[in-house]
């Protein structure tokens, strides 16, 4: 009998695990020193509050099915919806705002394996509940651009927009809701034949040749602070937008002041969902192709889509496995060091005892460490910590121990010196 993986999954194996927590751990860094705390949400939620969020549409997407007791439960498709539920049910009325948390944790959607986009994925991201400000959504950016730093990622590229200079347009002209909607999500999609073809089309979705050739013009102009003039001369005629524009003028300013220079403004950036109310971006690698956006967020108010008191927040998360293939992409590859600090290995059975009280000692002490259980010969013991590419090895013997001490191999150089045992976990960190 065969047992293969479920088709979207994958494993990951010793290597690509260490690989893959040293990332966390650098993005672990990040957040918290930015002052954000780590929380975690269930695997899976209520249905409703995904469809609440996203559409019943959503639901073709979702891994969802009945409990025992006929309620109807959704694996997680992504992490923002259950954090809003989180903060309703537990910090709407005991924490003082702003709230900043940060989540790490497995989505899955029933979508068609691709390159690049599995059924099994993971997403890091965060939070800042209770911050309208452009210096909190400045921040925010600031703290992803220092994450992207801090993995060795340096050619991203963060593109920035504000939809209300578009939903503006589109108030001055009185476009129904749900043209918006449509509109919105052909931008979101980011091809401008599509776009183009949608409005100055043959069947254009919104009726007005005006506002039509102004969204086009709009969403060509895309570069650093020296397009926001090109912008301000667009929507001059037109007052709604206006407000937009100053907070986007703003924000750039901020970001400015927080040290963020590799920013695009593009007013094609769109997030194609209605809770997403003002500053929208999303983070472009151009090494990874067709699969180069590896972040995306913005302003909100998903909380009072779940029936809360209106409070905005902003958020971005990382695709942690595009992460991932940014880094074998952009980095040098590079020979992981064993994954133990020091193999203790005794030279007969009659010191076996004493190999793992030793081995113990520098477990307590925080050196990682690997002791013989299969009762090897000696010669095939130093074989094996060879294979584990390990630094030292505690070389444990009969004679030496009557002096009470150890011999200790530097498996690099070669070298080996007689340590007292008492001495051996200093000497090990002395020499880190």
């Amino acid at each position: 009998m065969e047992f293969n993986r479920p088709r979207g999954t994958r494993d990951f194996l010793f290597d690509e695990m260490r690989l893959r927590k040293e990332a966390e751990s650098s993005l672990r860094n990040v957040f918290e020193n930015y002052g954000y705390q780590e929380i975690k949400t269930p695997l899976f939620e209520e249905l409703k509050l995904f469809t609440t969020k996203s559409g019943e549409e959503i639901v073709d997407q979702l891994y969802n099915f009945k409990d025992k007791s006929d309620r109807e439960i959704a694996l997680r498709p992504e992490i923002t919806a259950p954090v809003a539920r989180l903060y309703l049910n537990e910090l709407q009325k005991t924490t003082s705002k702003p709230i900043k948390l940060y989540y790490y944790g497995s989505c899955f959607r029933y979508e068609r394996p691709q390159k690049g986009r599995f059924r099994q994925f993971w997403q890091f991201g965060c939070e800042l509940i209770g911050a309208k400000s452009p210096e909190g959504e400045g921040e925010v950016i600031a703290m992803c651009n220092d994450s992207l730093n801090a993995l060795g990622i340096t050619s991203a590229d963060i593109n920035i927009n504000h939809l209300g200079i578009i939903r503006g347009l589109f108030k001055h002209f009185n476009i129904d809701t749900a043209t918006q909607r449509e509109i919105m999500v052909v931008i979101d999609k980011g091809d401008k034949e599509l776009l183009e073809d949608s409005l100055v089309g043959e069947n254009p979705l919104i009726d007005n040749e005006e506002l039509n050739n102004v969204l086009i013009k709009l969403i060509d102009i895309v570069g650093d602070k020296t397009i926001l003039k090109d912008i301000e001369e667009l929507i001059e005629p037109y007052e709604e937008p206006k407000e937009a524009y100053e907070q986007l003028k703003e924000l750039v300013d901020v970001l400015e002041n927080f040290g963020v220079d590799n920013y695009t403004i593009n007013l094609g950036v769109a997030r194609g969902l209605d809770y997403y109310t003002g500053i929208v971006f999303e983070v472009y690698i151009p090494e990874l192709g067709a699969q180069k956006q590896v972040c995306g967020g913005g302003t909100y108010s998903l909380i009072k889509v779940f029936g809360g008191q209106e409070i905005e927040s902003t958020g971005f998360a990382f695709g942690f496995d595009r992460l991932m293939n940014a880094i074998e992409e952009l980095q040098e590859e590079k020979e992981l060091e064993s994954h133990i600090d020091v193999y203790v290995a005794p030279i007969n059975d009659s010191v076996r005892g004493k190999a793992f009280e030793i081995a113990q000692i520098l477990r307590r002490n925080g050196i990682r460490s690997d002791v013989d259980l299969n009762r090897k010969k000696f010669k095939k013991l130093m074989n094996h910590a060879n294979n584990l590419k390990v630094k030292k090895v505690a070389i444990i013997g009969p004679k030496d121990l009557e002096e009470n001490k150890i011999t200790l191999k530097d498996m690099e150089s070669g070298n080996q010196e007689q340590i007292a045992v008492d001495e051996l976990v200093n000497t090990i960190k002395g020499n880190e």
